[in-house]
């Protein structure tokens, strides 16, 4: 009070230990946080291996506890909202490509063949050595719609040679035969090369300089890009050869059923 000077050692002991060096609280507890730096693998399975060894290596006194945070858990949460937005884009490009044809079969046939077209993207990421992220899956789901539209495209040249074919046969009066469902595939298929070319030419002019590129947010947007770029090839081929021999085999089966004429 009255402006005297008193040791510090009268009023406390000070000596030099080992402790934590912030003192933080969480949750209105005291907390410490240890930072890990993650190289060459995937974050999820470091932190797995991880917890495996502090289960087995480390035990916690009472009222002591262990959490994960970091990107991991917003992994985590991105990986929950994606067990919800995966089944409904899936479900959303079904009901469109149903009321775009009006048909079950023409629709089932682009559903299955989506995956087909998903190749590319995952060897792509093999190549880069890039793993399964949340960028990854966003990259993925705009691969699933592409290749969805320009299945439908592959399927309306195939349906408009198709219905020529069997009107010409009407026009000579006879039933049309595999033959003339095999020539209408072959010029469907053949008037979809260009389309599908500059289709993929103009994708893939605007994915490779994101995907090569550098700077802030490059490794995100690579990420995204990647399964796209690799997607968009194998994409070519399933929509130039695998979209047209499945329409062939279900156009087949029905003309042998008598469905077709």
């Amino acid at each position: 009070m009255d402006g005297a000077q008193i040791p510090l050692g009268q009023l406390a002991k000070v000596v030099v230990a080992k402790a934590a060096p912030g003192i933080c609280t969480e949750n209105a507890l005291l907390s410490a946080y240890i930072f890990v730096d993650i190289r060459d693998r995937d974050i999820d399975g470091d932190v797995r291996d991880a917890k495996r060894a502090v289960a087995a290596q480390v035990t916690f006194p009472p009222g002591y506890y262990v959490t994960w945070s970091g990107q991991f858990e917003y992994m985590e949460r991105a990986i929950e909202k994606m067990k919800v937005v995966i089944p409904v884009t899936l479900l959303t490009i079904f009901l469109l490509l149903y009321l775009n044809f009006k048909r079950l079969t023409e629709t089932l046939i682009v559903m299955l063949s989506v995956p087909f077209a998903l190749v590319g993207g995952v060897w792509l990421m093999w190549w880069l050595g890039y793993n399964l992220s949340v960028a990854v899956a966003v990259g993925f789901i705009a691969l699933a719609g592409v290749a969805a539209e320009t299945g439908v495209i592959m399927l309306i040249y195939l349906d408009h040679a198709w219905q020529e074919a069997k009107e010409k046969c009407q026009e000579e009066k006879r039933a049309p035969t595999v033959a003339d469902l095999y020539a209408a595939v072959m010029e469907g298929a053949v008037e979809r090369v260009r389309p599908k070319m500059m289709t993929v030419v103009a994708i893939m002019a605007g994915l490779l300089p994101i995907l090569w590129g550098t700077g802030t947010g490059s490794e995100v947007m690579s990420r995204i890009a990647a399964p796209m770029v690799g997607g968009m090839i194998s994409s070519t081929v399933l929509t130039l050869a695998v979209i047209p021999a499945i329409y062939a085999l279900v156009k087949q089966w029905r003309l042998a059923r008598g469905l077709e004429g």
